[in-house]
């Protein structure tokens, strides 16, 4: 297997990690949510969320039947207007 063909796969992994810890998150479980994240080195992190944020935004548009980049502009505007209201 090439590097790059290895960095996707370990991306997909990740990416399939950060799933777990979205889905142990929202059910309550914060230890293991933190758990599978402190597994994670930060090169890793980095590039199993953005294949899981790609994903989703796909998804998302999908089902809302827009363009990618309308979606991640839109998720984008949103995430500005979140952080400039600070923590809740």
């Amino acid at each position: 297997m090439d590097s790059r063909a290895a960095s996707f796969l370990a991306a997909a992994q990740t990416a399939q990690a950060g799933a777990g810890i979205i889905a142990a998150r929202h059910r309550g479980d914060l230890a293991s949510a933190d758990a599978l994240l402190d597994g994670l080195d930060d090169r890793a992190k980095a590039a199993g969320f953005l294949f899981l944020a790609d994903i989703a935004v796909t998804l998302l548009a999908a089902a809302e039947d827009r363009p990618v980049d309308q979606v991640a502009a839109d998720l984008s505007l949103q995430i500005a207007a979140h952080a400039a209201a600070g923590p809740q």
